[in-house]
This record gives structure tokens, C-alpha cells and sequence, in this order.
């Protein structure tokens, strides 16, 4: 469960130069420092209307604006729902999730999430911050995620994110044909009117997204892609902001249009394709007890290996009618 706090503050004279961080702090007395700090990070408080870094310095009569979700800390009930464990140990559990599986519960889904099947399937990792999960997927999203089974182990992996050893790949399918692959460097933050949103900001947290051409189609392009950053909708916010939307994707694929000239399967797929064609495949990080360098890749789920195949019978069909 989580509560909606929505609080509007403006800066007085006594707090003339101070930081953001130190500002809010007195001025919003009744949430910690920390959360606060994260609230900034994420662009759930802004200053008149703009996202902020903490550091940054307030001169006096700026209107500051909180609007964020406090969860409420309750207790998460076990659930029997199937995981499919792709190696496991003492202390890490990887795992390739399915699409429509939250992976915390949140406002909407309070329940039948990953967090309860993980406290079903080993009980001791209720004593691990958020049930040992490290870093998250979308929940239409599938593939590879790391769990850690010790509160040593999620210590070390947090570490391994934030100091980008551990690496990440994904393949995803997007509308139109790229010429060729490249680098997004581009900041990102929460979306300043519609809160469900992200969107690149100049003044967001560093977003860095690698991609490149796996196969082309007469519309269509299936890639490859590296994270540096792990910010929330990464791979579906930088891509859309090049104008390559992933096929399905509810927030930022735009309005839905089918190509010229498509089979009649492909329309009918591309119509039913009701969720981000974006996979995790591969997985990589140093064994947070061992040392060991490990690496895990998993094929592409059903729905876009079907997505592909049509994409790859209506480029023969288009080029032999030329």
C-alpha cells in the first residue's frame, strides 16, 4: 500500500543560498533527510516546476512543490507462483521473469508479485531488504534478474550496479528501420506533467543507453542494447526520444499506426502486441561471495520470437512484390 503526499512549500528569506537538500529539510520536517534527498533524485520534488539536483542553490521566493508516494510498510505474504529459476546458490538466485509479473508490490498490485512468490520459495529472505531484489524490471518487461539471498550479497550487488560492473544486455523490437547503431547519452527524470512518465531532462540523473542492429525489416529493426544506467523505463524513454518506439509499448510507443503494405498476419500481430517488445537477455556479475565472474543468457520469450518470425515473412512477401 502507499499514500499519496502532495505539499507545497515556498522558499523564505532565511533559507536564501542554502542548498536544495538542506532547504527541504526544514522546509518538509515531518520525512527524513534521506528520503527527501531521494525524492529530489527522482523528481518528485521540484522548484518551480523544474526537477533540481540537491546541491543545487535556492535564491529566495521559489515555489517548492512535493509529490510523491510514501509506501507503508507492511508485512508481504508468501505466494505459491511459479518461478523460473535459471541458477541458483547460498546466496544469489537468477531468474527469467515473465511478462505481467510486478515485481514489487505497488499501488494496484498489492499482491501476486514477484517479492511474495520469492518469500514462498525461500521464507529466510524476508530478512533481506525488499526480499533481496537488487534492481527491477518493468512489468511487461521479461528476462534476467538477480536476486540476493544475504544481506551481504545485496550489499555487494548494489555496489557492482552502481559502479557499472555488473552488465546488462536486452533485445527489443522498434518501429522503423535504423541505419545503423549508436549511443543515447541522454538525462532523465520523472515526467513533469504526467507522473507515470519519465522523459530525458536536462537536468535529470545520467542516463546512458549502447544499441545496435541485430536484423532490419521493411519497418521494423530488432536490437540490441547496453546498459551504462539502470533509470526507471530507460530503454523505452531513450529510444522513443530518437524516434525508434518500441512495437507495443503502452506509454511511449505513440499513436499506434501499421506500416504500408503489411501481410494481413503481421497487421493482426502488430494489433495484439500489447506490451513492450523488450527482453533482458543476458546477465553479468562478479559472484558477490566468490569473486567469479558469471554470466547467464536466455532465449527470447515466445511472443517476439512469433513478432520476429512475421516480421521476417513480410519482408520476403514486400520484396517479392518489387
Amino acid at each position: 500500500m502507499s499514500e499519496q503526499i502532495s505539499l507545497h512549500a515556498q522558499v523564505s528569506d532565511d533559507l536564501v543560498g542554502k542548498r536544495l537538500d538542506q532547504a527541504v529539510a526544514q522546509l518538509f520536517p515531518d520525512y527524513s533527510r534521506s528520503r527527501l534527498q531521494e525524492w529530489i533524485k527522482d523528481g518528485s520534488i521540484t522548484v518551480d516546476g523544474q526537477a533540481k539536483r540537491p546541491r543545487d542553490k535556492l535564491m529566495g521566493g521559489e515555489s517548492v512543490q512535493l509529490d510523491a508516494q510514501l509506501e507503508v510498510i507492511e508485512a508481504h505474504q508468501p505466494q505459491d507462483i511459479p518461478l523460473n529459476i535459471v541458477y541458483e546458490d547460498d546466496d544469489i538466485m537468477v531468474i527469467n521473469k515473465p511478462a505481467g509479473l510486478v515485481v514489487h508490490p505497488a499501488p494496484g498490485h498489492p499482491d501476486g508479485t514477484l517479492l511474495n512468490a520469492l518469500l514462498h520459495h525461500f521464507p529466510d529472505i524476508n530478512q533481506v531488504p525488499r526480499a533481496g531484489i537488487v534492481h527491477r524490471l518493468d512489468m511487461d518487461t521479461t528476462g534476467l534478474m538477480v536476486i540476493a539471498k544475504t544481506i551481504q550479497a545485496q550489499t555487494e550487488l548494489v555496489v557492482q550496479l552502481q559502479e557499472r560492473t555488473m552488465g546488462r544486455e536486452y533485445e527489443a523490437v522498434v518501429n522503423r528501420v535504423m541505419t545503423g547503431g549508436g549511443t543515447v547519452d541522454e538525462p532523465m527524470a520523472r515526467h513533469s506533467k504526467h507522473r507515470q512518465k519519465m522523459a530525458v531532462v536536462g537536468l535529470g540523473k545520467e542516463a546512458t543507453t549502447h544499441y545496435r542492429i541485430l536484423e532490419k525489416f521493411s519497418a521494423h529493426t530488432h536490437i540490441r542494447l547496453k546498459l551504462e544506467t539502470g533509470r526507471t523505463h530507460q530503454i523505452r524513454v531513450h529510444m522513443s526520444y530518437i524516434n525508434y518506439p518500441l512495437i507495443g509499448d503502452p506509454l511511449y510507443g505513440g499513436r499506434f499506426r501499421l506500416p504500408k503494405g503489411t501481410t494481413e498476419e503481421l497487421q493482426q500481430l502488430l494489433r495484439g502486441f500489447k506490451r513492450q517488445a523488450l527482453h533482458a537477455k543476458k546477465l553479468e556479475l562478479w559472484h558477490p561471495k566468490t569473486g567469479e565472474l558469471m554470466s547467464w543468457e536466455v532465449d527470447l520469450p515466445d511472443d517476439i520470437q512469433h513478432l520476429l518470425e512475421a516480421l521476417k515473412q513480410d519482408a520476403v512477401a514486400q520484396d517479392n512484390d518489387f
